[in-house]
């Protein structure tokens, strides 16, 4: 692991990657595990959570997953035939077809966020001052472009 310049990375910027990547695997591990619990894998839970923000095409969704539009397709049909997700035409372009949260998808979406203990637990440990910076630190790591 080089930095931009060529350079190795400091002690300090190694243990801070180390310590982001085992937040993002605990995050995933208890993401998968609270999916499961609404009998849900992990990229459709993912797919539900996106599409309880905003409907979205289908295409816009590989794009974000960075996986084939084919990919989505088949999660999207699985979730519509639970009742979760709907296909609908885009008001901005009727041609276009968006997949939105069904009232049943919001629901089940909101109670899998309320699910995860990690996103929870531990970040309230932390004053609302520490969970801000800690956002905002975030957002700065990834250019501005999260949420």
């Amino acid at each position: 692991m080089a930095g931009g310049d060529g350079r190795a990375p400091d002690a300090l910027s190694v243990e801070v990657a180390e310590l982001i990547g085992t937040v993002v695997a605990r995050y995933h591990e208890e993401y998968e595990l609270a999916a499961a619990e609404h009998a849900l894998t992990g990229a459709q839970a993912r797919v539900l959570t996106l599409l309880s923000h905003r409907p979205t095409p289908m295409r816009q969704l590989a794009r974000h997953l960075k996986c084939e539009p084919s990919n989505v397709t088949g999660i999207v049909d699985r979730l519509e035939a639970r009742g979760l997700v709907e296909r609908r035409p885009d008001p901005a372009d009727r041609r276009v077809k968006v997949a939105a949260a069904t009232e049943e998808g919001h629901a089940t979406a909101t109670r899998l966020r309320g699910e995860l203990d990690f996103a929870g637990e531990p970040l309230q440990e932390l004053t609302p001052a520490e969970r801000r910076l800690l956002r905002d630190l975030l957002r700065r790591m990834l250019g501005g472009t999260a949420r």
